[in-house]
């Protein structure tokens, strides 16, 4: 935070914020003509963390890619929260990652190349935590720093997890803070305090590495991510192609140190907005600033998780033995009405 470059000054919108939005999303791709091919097990059709294909019957590639602008001042943070966001989407699908590549875009004449080495050094550093190497990649001149990677993993086939299958039973858990999306929002503002600061940097940094057991684990029913949808719509992917609603009790939603007095003083990213306005006719019982943190878009989020009830020891042993901080938000229960998530 000391730098004398602030790297977000250099960028409109920051980190998973530059999502583009559900709806309109929805509208570029349904132009899309799907090939068919029986080894393409997970491809857009679900809006799912990354692309699964079948090799050999038993062994599945998984491919994926994220990047985005710089989230915070520091070039170092940005490589490594960049880095620990793109790998965590094949741990969203119970994957293993073992390779990755660099996607940097560049202002050469408004930035110094000494901030773009910094970052490539923090995505290495993530890299070597995760056990794969960045082999590579590729670069352009551009008006805004970007910066991201693509991320190859491994799988065996039954143990492939999806974002779409919670099970009417199923209890809900997060394995991080919300509120990433505030904090930088705020860290934009010049407003945000050290102490916040270094919390919001370590969440972002850390790795969602439980993802890669949970695949083996049968009774984890469903997987993802959450990042720039915020809660309620990674919620809503999860939930939206069932017969079942989720029942989320906002007193069990853990959040950043710092976020609650930001959204009273009404701190928070535009695209939180933007998520509400997309998802608000599937949700019921959001209240007055609710939305600032159930929308929030989080940037290197944790993961979302279904379980079946039954495992419920079991499963949060499992965590604790992996030194696995969780968080049960809520359940899975049969949808009545037409509204996809209750807030109780």
């Amino acid at each position: 935070m000391t730098n004398t470059i602030k790297l977000t000054e250099y960028s409109k919108i920051g980190g998973c914020s530059c999502k583009i939005a559900p709806e309109v999303l929805h509208e570029i791709l349904k132009t899309d003509v799907n090939f068919i091919d029986v080894n393409l097990l997970i491809g857009n059709a679900t809006n799912d963390d990354a692309a699964v294909y079948n090799t050999n019957g038993e062994d599945c590639v998984i491919s994926t890619t994220d990047f985005f602008t710089p989230v915070v001042n520091d070039a170092f943070d940005y490589g490594r929260i960049a880095a620990t966001n793109a790998i965590s989407d094949v741990y969203a699908m119970g994957g293993k990652p073992i390779m990755a590549l660099a996607i940097l875009v560049w202002p050469v004449d408004k930035l110094p190349i000494e901030l773009a080495q910094d970052v490539l050094n923090g995505a290495r550093n993530v890299c070597s935590k995760a056990g794969i190497v960045l082999a590579g990649g590729h670069s352009i001149n551009g008006q805004e720093p970007m910066f991201g990677l693509a991320v190859t993993g491994t799988i065996k086939k039954q143990h492939l997890k999806k974002n779409c299958t919670p099970q009417q039973g199923n209890l809900l858990y997060i394995t991080k803070p919300i509120g990433s999306g505030v904090l930088t929002a705020a860290l934009k503002r010049n407003i945000l305090p050290t102490e916040h600061y270094l919390g919001l940097i370590n969440t972002m940094t850390t790795l969602n590495t439980i993802g890669a057991i949970l695949g083996e684990i049968p009774y984890v029913h469903a997987l993802t991510d959450i990042t720039g949808f915020g809660l309620i719509g990674h919620l809503i992917e999860m939930v939206q192609q069932t017969n079942v609603t989720a029942l989320i009790n906002k007193n069990c939603i853990p959040l950043l140190e710092g976020v609650d007095e930001l959204t009273k003083a009404f701190v928070f990213p535009d695209n939180t907005t933007r998520n509400y306005n997309a998802h608000k006719h599937l949700v019921t019982g959001m209240q007055g600033l609710d939305f600032l943190t159930l929308c929030d878009p989080q940037t290197s989020g944790g993961l979302l998780i279904a379980v079946n009830a039954n495992n419920k020891a079991e499963f949060e042993k499992l965590l604790e033995q992996n030194t696995q901080p969780f968080y049960n938000i809520g359940s899975i229960v049969e949808q009545t009405t037409e509204f996809k998530i209750q807030i109780g």
